[in-house]
């Protein structure tokens, strides 16, 4: 099976089952080379929700190359004023420690987990920006980030 064939088949797949009332907002970043540069900040826009009480997600596509057990990722909040409202750095885990088995849903050697986020997103938070925050200017085997806020 190519690669190519492997991957619209995962997006069609994550399509039809992540068709749910209780999304709020849901959008991924890909990345063309699966790989995240460091110069890559990701940007989602959450001016339209009309509320952000609900729970947050990050959701990482990731693939087999990947070199580590888990990815820091730096959550920046920021309100229509440009103003920073929440700098947090979050550790997503993608190989489990103990076995080294990909963490998440997946087939071939690409999956997807998702990390719900411990605390709630500023009430005047307008614009979310992540950016890998680990050691590497480039990390290899990230295929998309994404951001995710369902209903309480």
């Amino acid at each position: 099976m190519s690669k190519r064939f492997q991957q619209t088949l995962l997006a069609l797949v994550m399509m039809l089952s992540s068709c749910s009332k209780d999304r709020m907002f849901e959008e991924y970043h890909s990345f063309e080379t699966s790989t995240w540069e460091e110069s890559d900040s990701v940007k989602f826009d959450l001016s339209s929700l009309d509320s952000l009480k609900g729970k947050a997600m990050i959701g990482v596509r990731y693939t087999e190359d990947y070199p580590f057990s888990n990815c820091y990722i730096k959550i920046i909040c920021i309100d229509s004023s440009r103003v920073v409202l929440l700098d947090s750095l979050w550790n997503v885990p993608i190989f489990d420690s103990q076995t080294g088995k990909p963490i998440g849903d997946g087939f071939g050697n690409t999956f997807t987990i998702y990390d719900t986020l411990p605390f709630s997103l500023p009430a005047r938070t307008e614009k979310v920006v992540l950016l890998h925050y680990m050691r590497q200017s480039e990390v290899a085997g990230i295929e998309a980030v994404g951001f995710k806020v369902i209903k309480p």
